[in-house]
């Protein structure tokens, strides 16, 4: 095999322990190893997070997708349970020579209704072409991107290659079947994909990917005494839809509609994700993009 090609990739889930649509799904995975078993590459399966997992909440001491910026990492203060098992998990997973992983696909559901979406780790031309090839097999795919400044702390800002991947709207703590069959039908395409790239037999991609890279990140009106407003009914579970300048984005508790200020059209994300309240996030507003994606002689890790 090349240079190029992905030896050994890690499937992720329960990197927060109340989303079991992942958990669960990497639980099944040990259990039936040949489901993820392909000829070409290695797959390792982790569970994240098993004690905030154990108890079924998003974190015990922090939360762990906070944990991996580099600072973080290489700084021995840091000793809560989830800052410890980041600095587990990076130096099983990036640090060691004969351990590290070529590509992670990390496996999150969500509150807000935001289908089966994608988050590709980078912007490399491997992880944009096979986000274009998954969202032309499944045009209900989406692609999204956070601001670059927001994503440094995240499991996934360790690695190049490898993808996220959001399934919702479903509650904290819940088990769906629906969701979960998706998400293990997407997985498994995926893996389908890498095993063709390995054999330099990739299916070809279109040559232009819609991806939604957030540009602001929006709070709930707050003051002394908390949450002033809610997000309004005519937006909610509407990710993905157009917000234009002047329409509803919150309701307070008087009755009064706070409108979007904003200059242009926007396509809200996360909407009212309930692990979003401490984190001061409402909603993330992005931008719709139409960018070119490389041809596959021209793909590099």
């Amino acid at each position: 095999m090349g240079a190029n090609h992905i030896r050994r990739l890690a499937i992720i889930g329960g990197t927060h322990g109340n989303e079991f649509t992942g958990a669960y799904l990497v639980k099944k995975l040990e259990r039936f190893p040949d489901l993820v078993k392909r000829s070409s590459f290695e797959t390792i399966t982790l569970l994240a997070n098993p004690k905030a997992f154990a108890v079924a909440r998003r974190y015990v001491d922090r939360d762990l997708n906070r944990c991996f910026s580099i600072k973080d990492l290489e700084n021995p203060q840091r000793s809560s349970y989830e800052d410890k098992q980041a600095k587990v998990i990076h130096q099983v997973l990036a640090a060691e020579e004969n351990s590290k992983v070529d590509a992670i696909f990390d496996l999150h559901s969500t509150t807000a209704n935001m289908g089966l979406t994608i988050i590709p780790v980078s912007d490399s031309p491997f992880n944009l072409q096979l986000a274009a090839y998954l969202s032309n097999i499944d045009p209900t795919i989406k692609v999204y991107q956070w601001e670059q400044s927001h994503d440094r702390c995240f499991l996934r800002s360790r690695f190049e290659l490898g993808l996220t991947i959001e399934i919702g709207p479903i509650a904290q703590g819940v088990l769906n079947a629906w969701f979960f069959e998706q998400t293990e039908k997407l997985l498994c395409m995926i893996l389908d994909y890498i095993d063709a790239y390995n054999r330099g037999q990739a299916p070809t991609a279109p040559s232009q990917l819609t991806i939604y890279r957030c540009t602001e990140i929006v709070d709930y009106p707050r003051d002394e005494e908390g949450i002033q407003a809610m997000i309004h009914p005519q937006l909610q579970f509407k990710d993905y839809a157009p917000l234009n300048p002047g329409d509803p984005l919150f309701l307070n508790f008087e009755g009064k509609t706070i409108f979007y200020e904003g200059e242009s059209t926007v396509y809200p994300v996360f909407i009212n994700e309930a692990a979003y309240y401490e984190k001061g996030i409402a909603v993330c507003l992005t931008k719709k993009e139409q960018i070119p994606i490389k041809s596959f002689t021209q793909v590099e890790k």
